[in-house]
């Protein structure tokens, strides 16, 4: 008999632990993240977005919530770019993530953000670096010199030896840091690159770009590689390509990449692509932020790096199959 009431008593127990528990998480308002993006139209910020929007799932599922903001345009990405981390930091969030585009226009809104107490990941542009220096938790993405370095070295290994850098956010830390590593490492086998940087109105104007970059390798017949830094500048690169009549010669690569940049790698029409895999960017920093905000989690390794790769005709077809899922 008195087992059996030591038995109802620890059911009773567990029941009202459980209980209590099952309260603590319905009170609980879970991490409330903001995440500062891209346009919500860019192939590319679409990919990050699809990830952070998949990490938020979860988040939801402990009562928390995923907000996205990005600019209207890239006109004047520093200055509104900081804009958007102080209203994400006027709406009493859990956390932050963000990249540094332009250091001198956002470092002082992401500082806002530390002082105030609020966990702060920066992600895809200005690497650990700019996370030490502002005292983010963690870097998530990819080292953008390093990348540059990383295609530099294969056009060099490729027999390249004069490669135009086309920059349609000229000033942006990441941007400026690819066509610098593609500049410093092609130089070690003998070639050289050259950046043509265009207005950021520019970016995601097909005929601006293409027209722009037409007259370049019209004006100068020694150009035989373009690289740009977004995977719609690619598919203007090839049309300029295409109509200069020079795709014999000039081989063309680019940062990131779309099923029409694959597409062309398997067809033998592009070279190459660099891949950060910005679905995971999305996705790491904020799972990284819901585990911490909730749970206290952190990871030791700093940084959380998701490139870069090099795709070309050797694993293209794998790849395809992420990129048609809206992921790669």
């Amino acid at each position: 008999m008195k087992r059996i009431t030591r038995l109802l008593a620890a059911i009773l127990l567990a029941g009202v632990a459980g209980a209590s528990a099952t309260s603590a998480m319905a009170e609980s308002k879970g991490a409330k993240i903001f995440v500062i993006g891209g346009k919500a139209d860019d192939p590319f910020w679409s990919k990050v977005k699809k990830g952070a929007d998949d990490a938020g799932k979860v988040a939801e599922l402990t009562g928390g919530s995923v907000t996205w903001l990005g600019p209207q345009n890239y006109d004047n990405l520093g200055p509104d770019a900081a804009k958007l981390i102080r209203t994400a930091l006027s709406q009493n969030p859990s956390a932050i993530v963000g990249p540094d585009w332009v250091p001198e226009a956002m470092d002082d809104a992401f500082k806002e953000v530390v002082a105030a107490g609020v966990p702060l990941i920066i992600y895809n542009s200005g690497g650990m670096d700019a996370a030490k220096r502002l005292g983010a938790m963690n870097y998530v993405g990819n080292e953008e010199y390093t990348a540059g370095l990383g295609g530099g070295a294969y056009y060099g290994s490729h027999g390249a030896k004069n490669v135009l850098c086309v920059n349609t956010l000229p000033g942006a830390t990441n941007t400026e840091d690819r066509c610098k590593g593609i500049a410093d490492a092609i130089a070690k086998s003998g070639g050289k690159s050259s950046q043509l940087p265009l207005p950021s109105s520019s970016f995601g104007n097909p005929t601006a770009v293409a027209e722009a970059i037409k007259a370049a390798v019209l004006k100068d017949a020694s150009i035989d590689g373009v690289i740009t830094i977004s995977a719609g500048d690619a598919n203007s690169a090839a049309n300029a390509i295409g109509q200069a009549n020079v795709g014999d010669k000039v081989k063309l690569a680019s940062f990131d990449m779309d099923e029409t940049g694959l597409q062309r790698i398997k067809d033998g029409k592009q070279m190459f692509s660099i891949d950060q895999q910005p679905y995971l960017q999305g996705y790491l920093a904020v799972s990284l932020l819901n585990g911490f905000v909730n749970y206290g989690l952190d990871l030791p390794t700093k940084p959380v790096l998701t490139g870069p790769g090099i795709v070309d005709a050797a694993n293209v077809d794998a790849t395809l199959a992420g990129a048609t899922a809206g992921a790669r």
